[in-house]
């Protein structure tokens, strides 16, 4: 058995239209979605991040306004352009590329974000709020998994679904959204595992769903799987043969009913969501 790939490169594009359908409707009344991105340093991948970002938003029609700052900047200076973001109403929503360098403290910087501009869903009342099941807005990453398995028919009420990873950014919020009773693609019984787990293979094994976010190539390999999984690899890893994933796509892929690529998986859905975001803001600040 090989298995049907699930193209976030082709989902992506559904929602992005959807998205201009929507956008369009808020122009009528005179309201363009405004999308504020902050990068600091020089990072080659979070250039070409924000890059995309960018041409996403010219695309669907949202405000775009980059802000490129020098490694030598203060944290001073930048929350401070975060404060003036805040106020300004052309403005739904703002990001600050991550990393930033390491002369700034990263959680000061993210909290000082209005919470209904944060379209990441980083800061701490964005968060509180997922875990109560109310939130304002999805953290980008998880919520375009949510989505690909929603738009791919797969089943998640009651599925055994395993989590490698505990970040902030995927792991534990995707576990917290597929544990929700009563929301669409959640109602999931979840296990997270991480470096501190004992023998890993024995949790995967049990998935029907495996979703995987190690920040290491080839995490997974095909004797840590059963037959018929469904694979979510968010893993982006830079080797000398080209990106590769968290998983050992070639060989889990003859196990699995339905897995994502790397590239061409999660990644476009992350940028999709983040879109998504700031229309929701946009409208909510509308009203």
């Amino acid at each position: 058995m090989s298995a049907t790939l699930i193209k976030g490169s082709e989902i992506s594009k559904k929602i992005k239209e959807e998205l201009k359908v929507e956008i369009a409707n808020l122009k009528e009344n005179n309201i363009i979605p405004g999308l504020a991105t902050i990068l600091v340093g020089e990072d080659e991948a979070s250039k070409v991040y924000v890059g995309v970002k960018e041409k996403t938003c010219k695309e669907l029609g949202i405000y775009s306004e980059r802000i490129n700052l020098s490694a030598a900047t203060t944290e001073t200076e930048l929350l401070a352009i975060i404060e003036r973001l805040n106020k300004d109403p052309k403005i739904h929503g703002i990001l600050v590329q991550l990393p930033l360098p390491k002369n700034f403290d990263e959680t000061k910087v993210l909290y000082a974000i209005e919470p209904g501009k944060d379209v990441d869903a980083f800061h701490p009342v964005n968060v509180g709020k997922l875990m109560l099941g109310a939130p304002d807005y999805l953290p980008c990453t998880p919520h375009g998994i949510q989505q690909l398995l929603i738009r791919s028919g797969i089943e998640t009420d009651g599925a055994e679904v395993v989590v490698v990873g505990r970040s902030n950014i995927v792991g534990k919020p995707i576990a917290n959204m597929l544990i929700q009773r009563s929301k669409k693609g959640a109602n999931a019984t979840v296990t997270i595992c991480h470096t501190g787990t004992r023998d890993i293979a024995s949790h995967t094994r049990r998935a029907d769903i495996l979703i995987v976010a190690a920040g290491k190539p080839k995490t997974i390999t095909a004797d840590m799987v059963k037959e018929g999984v469904v694979v979510i690899d968010v893993g982006v890893n830079r080797l000398e043969t080209g990106l590769a994933g968290d998983v050992d796509f070639e060989t889990v892929k003859e196990k699995a009913s339905a897995i994502t690529p790397v590239p061409g998986g999660v990644g476009p859905m992350t940028i999709a969501m983040l879109m998504y975001n700031t229309v929701q803001s946009a409208k909510k600040q509308a009203r």
